[in-house]
């Protein structure tokens, strides 16, 4: 995909018209790009029943409105912890009629859509898939609401270029995730494109949420991150919690116990009220 120019050509349905409210993306009954913010949370991958049914009372019990159920993993080496794929499905299946939160889970592949419809409420597209036409219109073609995190190489106008390809297949549902982008830091996981939020909801009509867990990769920055994020205008978070940190098989060393979940929402809500919206 090409970079696109300002003025939106290349992006006509993402693009916001002059005057124009923003879209409300509903996932299963939560509403993203409205007055409220959900806060999406959980593990960042299935690792065992036992551990994600924990993680989805906790992540439930402490405010969570969506929850994170991956099943696919996708990592840097092939050596590494790659998820469960799909005999993950009982144990999401088993968390969502525990808890009654609508589920967030990543696609890698437009064969693994079919299976997932229907158990999955927001499929989310990773970061290596950010730029996979086939997989972008394919999930345009399925109809489910599509979380389109930003490539960590991406420009704003590639990513919104990306978002295109749902919309223009069919699917009106695309909520935006800013992840974090590779930049020549290395004190941080990537660099938080804080800008990115208010230059995105600018430039599109489609509702914009932060993932300051993966932009972090250390839980002592995350609290910060996620504050920063409502104040920048997110329209809904996107945080991981596990309820054994120091167990989990990946990403261990961003991932918020449950009691630190539960104290940053508090904040959240503060930070959350001071910008006349409500943490939901």
């Amino acid at each position: 995909m090409c970079a696109v120019d300002q003025h939106g050509d290349g992006h006509p349905l993402a693009s916001r018209r002059p005057h124009a409210a923003g879209t409300v993306v509903e996932v299963s009954g939560v509403a993203f790009g409205g007055l409220e913010i959900p806060l999406i949370a959980g593990p960042c991958a299935i690792e065992d029943r036992a551990m994600y049914l924990e993680a989805a009372r906790c992540a439930r019990d402490c405010g969570a409105s969506v929850l994170r159920g991956g099943l696919f993993k996708p990592r840097s080496s092939p050596h590494r912890f790659q998820g469960l794929g799909l005999e993950g499905m009982d144990a999401l299946l088993e968390a969502k009629r525990l808890t009654g939160l609508p589920i967030c889970a990543e696609v890698i592949d437009p064969a693994l859509i079919d299976e997932l419809q229907g158990a999955v409420d927001l499929f989310q597209v990773g970061t290596r898939n950010a730029q996979n036409p086939v997989l972008l219109r394919a999930l345009g073609r399925a109809r489910t609401p599509v979380l389109l995190k930003r490539g960590f190489g991406c420009t704003v106008e590639e990513w919104l270029g990306a978002a295109e390809f749902v919309l223009e297949s069919g699917n009106p549902d695309v909520i935006l995730c800013e992840r974090g982008i590779r930049t020549f830091e290395t004190a941080t996981r990537f660099t938080l494109d804080i800008s990115a939020v208010p230059v995105a909801k600018e430039l599109t009509h489609l509702p914009v949420v932060v993932d300051p867990s993966h932009a972090a990769g250390d839980r002592r920055w995350v609290g910060a991150l996620a504050r920063a994020g409502i104040a920048a205008g997110a329209d809904g978070l996107l945080i991981e919690v596990h309820p054994c940190p120091e167990r989990s098989v990946t990403d261990a060393a961003q991932a918020l116990t449950p009691a630190q979940f539960a104290g940053l929402t508090d904040q959240l809500r503060r930070v959350a009220d001071a910008m006349s919206r409500v943490l939901r």
